[in-house]
């Protein structure tokens, strides 16, 4: 019988780690030629986005696509800040194949004491599509505080809550913050990690009443 040697062990190893360093680089390389719409995805399924524990935003200004799911009650966000920043807010949604816009929704930016300082309706908002040329897909855009996935205001140093909304609170939903781009060797192993989960979770398993 043939028996792993640690030689052989070694060169598995160096091998392995080779591939996920080519990968990585690879994800460098792609971050590079990405539009200047790009965001980090961040899958946020699971995490607590109540009011009382609110998913946490740090470097507000650098540009992430939460990707998360309304489950019957509205999802809270924290941005806390001590100095003044620039700010983009925008709400998106996957475009399914064969479905129409189906669920909209609304988010609020709210001051420290949860007092609305400004209210995105998307209920009236007329969404539009958007194919996003790095992750191949296709996205509803819903309102945005801001223009063209660019900020438009400075905010005061503080902190500030971002409230996302529905009429049924339910539904997969795209919060995407920030404008400045980044995409560090940490950002690049987690979206390795990521991608195929968010893929798998908001287009291939999800239907019309996602």
């Amino acid at each position: 019988m043939f028996g792993s040697t640690p030689h052989n062990h070694q060169l598995m190893t160096n091998s392995f780690m080779k591939v996920i360093f080519l990968l990585i680089i690879g994800f460098a390389a792609a971050a590079i030629a990405m539009p200047a719409t790009s965001h980090q995805p961040v899958l946020a399924i699971g995490e607590p986005h109540t009011q009382e524990q609110p998913f946490e935003i740090e470097e507000p200004e650098i540009s992430k696509a939460i990707y998360s799911k309304l489950d019957g009650s509205p999802h809270f966000y924290r941005v806390m800040s001590d100095k003044s920043f620039n700010f983009y807010v925008g709400l998106t949604k996957p475009k399914l194949e064969d479905c129409s816009l189906g669920k909209t929704f609304s988010f609020d930016l709210l001051d420290e004491n949860f007092v609305p300082i400004i209210e995105m309706d998307g209920s009236t908002f007329e969404w539009w599509p958007w194919f996003e040329q790095f992750g191949r897909k296709w996205y509803w855009v819903g309102p945005e505080m801001g223009k063209d996935f660019r900020h438009t205001e400075e905010f005061d140093a503080g902190t500030y809550y971002i409230r996302v909304r529905n009429q049924s609170n339910r539904g997969n939903y795209v919060l995407a913050v920030g404008d400045i781009e980044s995409f560090p060797v940490g950002v690049m192993a987690r979206m390795l990690r990521d991608l195929p989960k968010i893929n798998r979770i908001f287009w291939k398993n999800a239907n019309c009443d996602s």
